[in-house]
């Protein structure tokens, strides 16, 4: 008899997530500056669109919503979320603008340094009249980040998906991914990243972004707790090669890491919250049930560890067996 606390499976609800998918230039050799990069090599990548493939790769239903440009980049990055078994039924190309880039430089330590290409760039030009609405209602979880805040008409597209996702009754999954160049300002970012806190269910964060939004350089339950809203049903901080830490109204507990040999950490974020997501979908009383969860974030937190051990993150994405088979080894 398998123990209730056993791993779901990957549920037949939707996941759509909303948001840029870009293509990332990486040197083809680690721990260079761009300048003294002798070549790059193109990797497709966008965190939205990245938690798609992710859900996809484990087994669960995924859409991914936004816009790209008419081009062969943007023909390319739909070509790509249909190989991954992605619906690309909220897809629009944009023939007026490029497809977004990034130049990504992978420091010696396998942390990133990013050079954006964006003026304005396909996916900051999404109106609320493109959205694909009977999409957006059929899911039963609405992801998205903060860079689709950044600017009109994209901002307003993001404010009209979330708030049509919400009437439907979707679950509402906020990573705001923060990248600081892509802003203004850091003042601009920390409101705008801010201003639709309020609206998720489900919040993750990274270490770096906690330090960022509360002004502390703590890393602990009353610094995470500063974040916590009324609404919220569970608050993950991950930690990197820490494990994560989650909080819900009533309980809260950190996870250990799995320890790998990390090239990359390109994706491991998404590939985190694609791993929750798709067992979390059809089930969420699992949010409730402190046991359940855990197993859950244990196979979270071996997807992100595996996505660490190759360069780029789609490629890098596991599947099912490959999570279960680092559980089983560690």
């Amino acid at each position: 008899m398998a123990s209730t606390n056993a791993l779901p499976p990957s549920g037949n609800g939707l996941v759509v997530s909303f948001g840029e998918m870009l293509i990332d230039f990486v040197p083809t050799v680690s721990g260079v500056s761009l300048a003294e990069a002798p070549g790059f090599l193109k990797a497709p990548g966008g965190a939205p669109a990245n938690v798609a493939i992710a859900v996809a790769r484990l087994g669960g239903k995924a859409a991914f919503v936004g816009k790209l440009g008419d081009d062969e980049f943007g023909h390319m990055l739909a070509a790509i979320l249909k190989e991954n078994d992605v619906r690309s039924d909220g897809i629009n190309f944009d023939q007026g603008a490029r497809t977004a880039l990034a130049f990504v430089t992978l420091r010696a330590d396998g942390e990133r340094e990013f050079m954006f290409y964006r003026n304005p760039s396909a996916d900051m030009l999404l109106t609320p009249e493109d959205l694909n609405l009977e999409l957006i209602r059929s899911a039963k979880v609405f992801h998205y980040g903060s860079i689709s805040l950044i600017v009109e008409p994209c901002r307003s597209a993001h404010l009209k998906a979330m708030e049509v996702a919400r009437e439907a009754g979707c679950l509402l999954s906020y990573d705001p991914n923060l990248r600081l160049p892509l802003w203004p300002s850091p003042e601009e970012a920390r409101q705008q990243i801010l201003s639709i806190w309020e609206k998720a269910d489900l919040i993750k964060v990274s270490d770096v972004e906690l330090e960022f939004l509360t002004g502390s350089d703590k890393i602990d339950d009353e610094s995470a707790l500063s974040l916590w809203h009324p609404n919220l049903k569970l608050l993950l901080v991950t930690l990197g090669e820490h494990g994560s830490r989650y909080y819900t109204k009533n309980f809260h507990g950190s996870v250990d890491a799995f320890h790998v040999n990390t090239v990359d950490t390109t994706g491991a974020g998404d590939s985190f919250v694609g791993a929750l997501l798709c067992k979390i979908v059809d089930d969420q009383s699992i949010l409730e049930d402190e046991a359940r969860l855990r197993e859950v974030l244990k196979f979270a937190n071996a997807c992100g560890a595996i996505t660490t051990t190759k360069k780029g993150a789609i490629p890098a994405l596991p599947a099912e067996a490959d999570a279960l088979n680092l559980i089983k080894e560690a």
